[in-house]
């Protein structure tokens, strides 16, 4: 299976862990000592050393953020690119809740894979991204209640 490949069945099991709130399905695509790079501030961004802390870190994320708006829709903005042992992808959330005006989350998410699981996962977001993160959470923020946790889906 090609990195490609791999990259695109870790997204599947992000989103299928992302719907029933079962983390440990993307376990298996991270190597025990893997490091993910999130360059924003705490407490959305930081650096998860070590396969537990990057599966409680997206459980942690996912009930502070993305699970405080109604509808969240990804969708791609080019397809993904292989440079070696890492896959690049640009890519783009939509967030939705009522009250509020859409949130879109643009990022580039780079895997640098160890044999078939990853072993770094860095994100970049460009300036103007980061100033329109920080102004979404300062305008809408309270309203939505982020920062608190939500609570998980139902299985």
């Amino acid at each position: 299976m090609s990195h490609l490949e791999r990259f695109a069945a870790y997204a599947a099991a992000f989103e299928k862990a992302y719907a029933t709130d079962d983390w440990s399905l993307v376990e298996p695509f991270f190597t025990e000592d893997a490091v993910y790079e999130v360059p924003l501030d705490p407490p959305i961004g930081g650096r998860f050393a070590g396969r537990p802390a990057i599966l409680a870190y997206f459980k942690d994320v996912t009930a502070r953020f993305d699970r405080h708006f109604a509808s969240r829709e990804i969708a791609g903005s080019e397809p993904p690119r292989q440079q070696g042992d890492s896959v690049s992808v640009r890519g783009k959330a939509i967030y939705r809740a009522a009250g509020v005006p859409d949130f879109v989350l643009e990022l580039e998410e780079t895997a640098h894979f160890e044999g078939d699981r990853i072993a770094r996962l860095e994100d970049r977001y460009s300036p103007a991204m980061k100033k329109e993160i920080d102004d979404y959470a300062a305008r809408y923020g309270a309203k939505l209640g982020l920062g608190q946790p939500a609570r998980s889906p139902q299985r």
